[in-house]
């Protein structure tokens, strides 16, 4: 008997890790938590009230116990997280210089996310997750399978779709992941039909795509069939694109931190705003909001306290 579930309003698909930390700058001491980009932004929708699941797998070990121990505690939806018998969860170490800037350590090829295809109800959580309000997927999710099994992540990305649902991406490329650009960009092609919209980093297109600026960015992503479109531009804000034009949102200057998790939580913010009935603009301002909190934290999920109580306006916003 497989797994049969609810459906959620939204479904992030991807890889949380251990997360190591330092706790000062310079400092000796590192702390622990849990994180990853789909993750991440699973937490902050659901901090933000909105109904998200994580879709991954883990393993039976302690770590992976007090992994979805973290995941229930943040209110993140766990009926399609998986387990493997034999994989633990993967690891990834932060370093951060002077200026907030960040750089990663990975030990993650053996990871349980990994196998997800290989783990006994797979098959019942890709069809639960055809059916959700909201899929959410990125460039780092589709590095960790092969390209059959980026197919059937397209199947059901081309379910929600057809659905009347919504597919976010976030290219989040990272070359380390792929064993060559020109796979990275086929792959994210071929997704490309299915999305609705697309929530890219401009440094991480212009590396992949050879994208020139924000605005050509966007114009490539509108051209392959995406409704909306925000570019994020780090410090500078970001760039809105619909069909009707293209708008600059700029946001605050802030002495960054720590930057890890600043675009998967613009990504949360914005997502959750538009779902609330905020315009894109609108929605690009709380995302910028957010993420200028978030960097002036350590770690890719800040805690509870610091986040705002109403980020998000009760009344949408059209401007």
């Amino acid at each position: 008997m497989e797994l049969v579930t609810p459906t959620p309003r939204i479904v992030c698909f991807g890889e949380c890790m251990i997360e190591l930390s330092r706790t000062a700058l310079g400092g000796k001491s590192w702390a622990l938590g849990h994180a990853g980009d789909c993750y991440n932004v699973a937490a902050y929708l659901a901090r933000l009230g909105c109904n998200a699941s994580f879709m991954s797998a883990i393993g039976t070990d302690m770590f992976s116990n007090e992994m979805y121990e973290a995941w229930v505690s943040e209110g993140v939806g766990t009926e399609f997280v998986l387990r493997h018998p034999e994989r633990t969860p993967g690891l990834y170490a932060i370093r951060v210089d002077s200026s907030g800037e960040r750089s990663f350590s990975y030990w993650r090829d053996q990871s349980a996310a990994r196998a997800f295809f290989e783990c006994y109800g797979a098959n019942a959580a890709l069809a639960a997750a055809s059916t959700a309000r909201v899929l959410y997927l990125s460039g780092i999710t589709l590095s960790l399978y092969t390209e059959q099994e980026r197919d059937r992540i397209r199947a059901v990305a081309t379910a929600v779709r057809a659905n009347g649902g919504d597919v976010v991406l976030d290219t989040n490329y990272r070359p380390r992941g792929w064993p060559a650009r020109v796979t990275a960009r086929r792959a994210i092609e071929a997704l490309a039909s299915s999305v609705t919209m697309a929530l890219p980093t401009l440094e991480d297109d212009a590396a992949l795509f050879g994208d020139r600026d924000a605005r050509a960015c966007a114009d490539r992503w509108l051209q392959l069939g995406v409704n909306e479109v925000a570019v994020k531009l780090g410090p500078k804000g970001s760039l809105v694109a619909t069909a009707s034009g293209h708008q600059m949102v700029s946001t605050e200057p802030r002495q960054a931190v720590d930057t890890t998790g600043a675009g998967d939580s613009f990504n949360a913010a914005y997502l959750a705003a538009r779902l609330a009935g905020h315009a894109p603009m609108a929605a690009a301002r709380i995302g910028n909001r957010l993420a200028g909190i978030v960097v002036g934290n350590r770690g890719a999920i800040i805690p509870r306290v610091v986040m705002p109580m109403a980020l998000i306006p009760a009344e949408p916003n059209s401007a």
